[in-house]
């Protein structure tokens, strides 16, 4: 079995990220975006409009996850953030907030 090995999102590996996404964005044009964007932007932007925000994201030095590598391809991807990058968790009222400040957010996807 090859050995798993993971690299922060960055410019450099943005081409991995669409390798790994495809063209419609993984999960119906989401871009991994969901928790990151108000519903109505989130719900316009599907697709494109997606894809250009978080690629906005990696362009201004963010990084907003991992990538997963297996045989030097891309097979995984993990989102993760402070939870106050995620405005859709933060107003969720069934997944409400802990009481500890400086909690992490993941979103895991593993294409293997």
């Amino acid at each position: 079995m090859a050995k798993r090995v993971f690299h922060p999102l960055n410019a450099e590996r943005w081409s991995d990220f669409v390798t790994l996404f495809g063209d419609r964005g993984a999960c119906g044009g989401c871009w991994c975006t969901w928790w990151r964007l108000p519903r109505s932007i989130y719900n316009a932007g599907k697709g494109d409009g997606n894809r250009r925000f978080i690629q906005k994201l990696v362009g201004a030095g963010v990084v907003p996850g991992l990538l997963a590598y297996e045989g030097g391809k891309p097979v995984g991807w993990c989102s993760v953030a402070p939870r106050k990058d995620f405005p859709a968790l933060e107003r969720s009222r069934v997944l409400a907030r802990v009481e500890y400040e400086d909690v992490l957010c993941f979103v895991l996807l593993l294409f293997v």
